[in-house]
């Protein structure tokens, strides 16, 4: 294994601006995102959270193929680390056999088993509340993407991890299983109902295709176009071939988009 090389942790927070990268080698970078939170992002462009509280902190999501995730990680934070998975496709648990525990909703335990993990599976609910010291985590099932999505909720710092629930630009809703897209367009009301409290930004779960926290306007636009397709209304769709991923998508799948938001979805298995 090469060494790895650290670039410079920030311990201080005052001398440091925001989103300095801190961590660096040809598989993944890490930049400090809030005053606790970190974003890890991998050159095929997936992407982890690491949020450091008071005495623990939590690991969202675990990429693709990054070698001794776990050991990147402890350069971090040193506190003990809880991993949540915000669903189980490859890449976002790509990575959990690097733990010997993770966390995630029992709807997604189908896909999964498919993974063959063989640490300890814990599961999340609606309502379950992350306690890492000063900072804490909300669960929400958000399902659509996949059964069991779920988003992080930290109402102090008004921000969401939403892993795919909304997307990073454009939803992937065309995978298996399907789920209708009335009851996707639910979701979407809901995380607006959790923006209309106070939430203002959404850290996605491809970071590297945005840059940026995803706001209000963002799902708004969203939720017109879930409601669109919940009532099967397809005008001015077109082919999204890029989209297929072998079994788990669809033969012929469609996108239909408002600016630079966009629904892949399979024609034949709208609702």
């Amino acid at each position: 294994m090469k060494k790895i090389k650290l670039i410079g942790l920030l311990w201080i927070s005052c001398f440091y601006a925001y989103s300095q990268e801190v961590f660096k080698n040809e598989e993944l970078s890490i930049s400090r995102l809030e005053k606790n939170v970190y974003v890890v992002e991998t050159s095929d462009k997936t992407t982890m959270y690491i949020i450091e509280g008071n005495h623990k902190s939590v690991l969202i999501d675990t990429g693709t193929k990054c070698r001794a995730l776990d050991s990147i990680v402890g350069l971090i934070t040193q506190k003990p680390l809880m991993v949540i998975a915000t669903h189980a496709h490859p890449d976002h648990i790509g990575n959990i056999g690097y733990f010997r525990e993770i966390y995630i909703h029992p709807a997604d335990n189908e896909l999964l088993k498919s993974y063959n993990y063989k640490g300890k599976v814990n599961y999340l609910y609606v309502g379950d509340v992350i306690d890492l010291g000063g900072t804490r985590l909300e669960v929400d099932l958000m399902p659509g993407h996949t059964p069991g999505s779920i988003i992080l909720i930290d109402r102090a710092e008004a921000i969401a991890y939403t892993g795919d629930a909304f997307g990073s630009g454009q939803v992937w809703m065309q995978l298996k299983p399907h789920i209708p897209m009335a009851m996707y367009y639910e979701s979407c009301k809901r995380m607006l109902t959790w923006m209309d409290k106070g939430i203002t930004k959404i850290y996605c779960g491809h970071y590297p295709h945005v840059k940026r926290a995803l706001d209000k306007a963002y799902m708004l636009t969203m939720t017109a176009l879930a409601r669109r397709l919940g009532e099967e209304d397809t005008e001015g769709a077109v082919p999204a071939p890029y989209a297929k991923v072998g079994a788990m998508g669809a033969t012929n799948p469609m996108m239909l988009s408002d600016g630079a938001v966009a629904i892949v979805y399979d024609p034949e298995h709208i609702n």
